[in-house]
């Protein structure tokens, strides 16, 4: 298995991974948000936990992307140039977002801070558990005893 279809696997089980968690936020802090207040708290959970999954699966999206388009060449300057444009844009929408939804009278910034917050968490916990169990090889060498192709 090459580095880049190795990449490309374990950053796609990282957005499914963080789906499943996006949905599960928004169910459970669109319960939480009802009780809090009401149809606000739930549509606050539910921008809450969009907005997290979305910043998520931009940055697997990016490296994937670039992963592909560099061929696997890590060091490449496009590699970089990819995913650090994904990062710029996930900075400027964020700052935009909160522009826009800071003072919004349908939006409880609260259940939005706590939706966010606990998707972040929840996708930082993804990260290092599905890294922490890949198999990505450091050197694309051929080990005694591996299966030769």
């Amino acid at each position: 298995m090459t580095t880049t279809a190795t990449t490309n696997t374990i950053f796609a089980r990282i957005i499914r991974y963080g789906a499943l968690l996006g949905a599960a936020v928004a169910v459970l802090g669109s319960v939480a948000g009802w009780f809090a207040d009401g149809s606000r708290g739930v549509v606050s959970a539910l921008i809450g936990a969009g907005i997290a999954f979305v910043f998520t699966a931009v940055t697997g999206a990016t490296i994937i992307l670039a992963t592909r388009i560099t061929k696997g060449d890590l060091l490449n300057p496009a590699y970089f140039a990819i995913v650090l444009g994904g990062w710029l844009l996930k900075f400027v929408l964020f700052i935009v977002l909160l522009v826009v939804l800071k003072d919004q009278p349908w939006l409880n910034t609260v259940v939005l801070f706590l939706s966010i917050v606990s998707s972040i968490i929840g996708s930082l916990v993804i990260d290092v558990a599905v890294i922490a169990r890949s198999r990505l090889p450091y050197v694309d060498v051929a080990l005694p005893g591996d299966r030769q192709p």
